[in-house]
């Protein structure tokens, strides 16, 4: 999808979060969504392409922010603020580091992989070369009852 000219807050940056995670579990990938805002304006909005792609790395959060790079043309992204529907993981949350985010915004947090809060705070250690402030639980409620209606589904004892 095209990214919006138009501003939008943390809540309009979540709705457009959970289209993205819809796509995803339309395509049988964990509903995951994230959007890239810089200056109030999306520049990127992707969601999990692991079972698409086959490739274990591509999270929502690694490819919004690849595709955020691209469109800004460089990679440090201090001025960008990231909204994912889901807690990153390790992996993304060390994403966010190296790509210098100046923000996260999260919904659902997850108590089993969670690196910005739950198991880990990758954005608020200071031992790394990054932190960020992060904002948790922002349309919370709708993304963790799409998470946890997707693999209600896929628990279903006549799915084959």
């Amino acid at each position: 999808m095209e990214p919006s000219a138009e501003f939008v807050d943390d809540n309009a940056a979540m709705e457009l979060a959970i289209v993205e995670a819809r796509l995803a579990a339309a395509e049988g990938d964990v509903p995951v969504g994230a959007v890239v805002v810089a200056g109030g304006v999306v520049v990127a909005r992707r969601h999990n392409e692991r079972e698409r792609s086959g490739d274990a790395t591509a999270h929502a959060e690694v490819l919004a922010l690849r595709d955020a790079a691209a469109r800004l043309g460089r990679w440090r992204l201090s001025d960008c603020t990231v909204v994912v529907t889901l807690e990153p993981c390790v992996m993304c949350a060390g994403a966010l580091v190296a790509a210098r985010a100046g923000r996260l915004v999260f919904g659902a947090t997850d108590p089993k992989a969670g690196a910005c809060g739950s198991l880990y705070n990758l954005l608020a250690d200071p031992r790394l070369n990054h932190e960020a402030p992060v904002a948790r639980g922002v349309l919370g409620e709708r993304c963790a009852a799409m998470l946890a209606d997707f693999f209600a589904t896929r628990r279903e004892p006549d799915r084959p």
